[in-house]
């Protein structure tokens, strides 16, 4: 689909100042992106110095909302009471992220293989690790999308094929965090009577997967996705994931993977939250109430106003746990656990990081 030898020279990157998403990556140089993220004290990073303090001072007024809202709050009820079966909990929960992870790799290699690149997982996985240290654990604006993308195109020469994969990725992982959320609100009833929480879950829902099926639409039509079909610039980029639809339209079962493994991996993020309840003493929660809502959290926390999710997960976590009996602490607890037990499963991709500059062997 792509020549290795095409010139992998992007246009200028966006200077919102927000975490770049898929549509910002199409604007780097590959070289640019690696700059970009690896090293320190450029123009641009001077340029943007503001984002981050202003996003953490987001997080924190969220945060203070909350305990404004819920006067009850205690900061002490936040933390887990230490014992042996919450530190079971807790572990198993970290592990149980970590496999999510993995999944999220093996997902990206089902992409990868529909658009005729075979790479081996001992590739993907430190890369997808090292991604995921960049956006959780490095204060820096640029995410960890960027990263994979710029070093295993340096490594396979497929700059437009392997943001197209990445870009896929994501979108058929969205797809079907709507569907997880219908499946949730079909199978219990009692869900379905909570009101303001029903209906906030239902309307990101449907909003999601709305926009998501207009993308999609959009990419793969010939007059829009394929109007900007170039050999040159940004342009082969769009082009390149226009290309990569039209592929997985003439691979049904392929594309059926990637939903399945896709879905496989919001479940297991689904059963780390349920270890996490139970370590927070409400494991009665139950799976269905997970499965309905925990989609919505994972909607919301993408949303560019805070830093890393925090405050906007923790406050949909009290939305929508609150109606089912979970008191206001530990439904901020269970947010800020999550967040944590996400950061510590991101440091493993240090290493990666840190030696992933050099090229990587890869085999076709």
């Amino acid at each position: 689909m792509n020549d290795p030898h095409r010139p992998t020279t992007f246009g200028p990157q966006g200077a919102d100042g927000a975490e770049p998403g898929l549509g910002d990556i199409a604007a780097v140089s590959v070289e640019g992106l690696i700059d970009a993220v690896e090293s320190a004290g450029t123009k641009t990073e001077r340029r943007r110095r503001w984002a981050l303090p202003l996003r953490i001072a987001v997080s924190l007024l969220m945060l203070g909302v909350l305990w404004w809202k819920f006067p009850e709050i205690k900061w002490a009820d936040l933390i887990p009471a230490w014992d042996l079966n919450t530190i079971l909990w807790l572990l198993a929960a970290t592990a149980t992220t970590f496999l999510g992870i993995v999944l999220s790799a093996v997902r990206w290699q089902s992409v990868l293989r529909a658009l005729g690149l075979r790479e081996r997982l001992r590739v993907l996985v430190p890369l997808y690790f090292a991604g995921q240290f960049v956006s959780n654990v490095l204060p820096t604006t640029i995410g960890g999308d960027v990263l994979r993308v710029s070093r295993l195109s340096k490594a396979n020469g497929q700059p437009e094929t392997t943001f197209a994969s990445v870009a896929l990725e994501r979108l058929t992982g969205w797809l079907v965090l709507p569907l997880i959320t219908f499946f949730g609100l079909a199978i219990n009833p009692g869900l379905r009577e909570l009101d303001r929480a029903t209906f906030l879950a239902l309307a990101v829902a449907i909003v999601t997967l709305v926009a998501l099926v207009v993308v999609l639409l959009a990419a793969n039509h010939p007059r829009l996705g394929g109007r900007f079909a170039s050999t040159e610039g940004w342009r082969r980029f769009v082009d390149a994931i226009h290309q990569s639809i039209t592929e997985l339209r003439r691979q049904p079962l392929a594309a059926l993977s990637i939903l399945v493994a896709g879905l496989v991996y919001q479940v297991v993020l689904c059963i780390a939250a349920l270890m996490v309840a139970a370590a927070l003493g409400f494991s009665w929660l139950g799976l269905t109430a997970l499965l309905a809502f925990y989609p919505a959290v994972l909607i919301l926390q993408v949303l560019p106003i805070g830093i890393a999710g925090l405050g906007v997960r923790e406050s949909a976590f009290v939305l929508f746990l609150v109606p089912l009996g979970v008191p206001a602490e530990k439904a901020v607890a269970l947010g800020l656990v999550l967040y944590v037990i996400n950061v510590v499963a991101s440091l493993f991709g240090a290493p990666a990081f840190a030696v992933g500059g050099q090229k990587t062997a890869v085999t076709a």
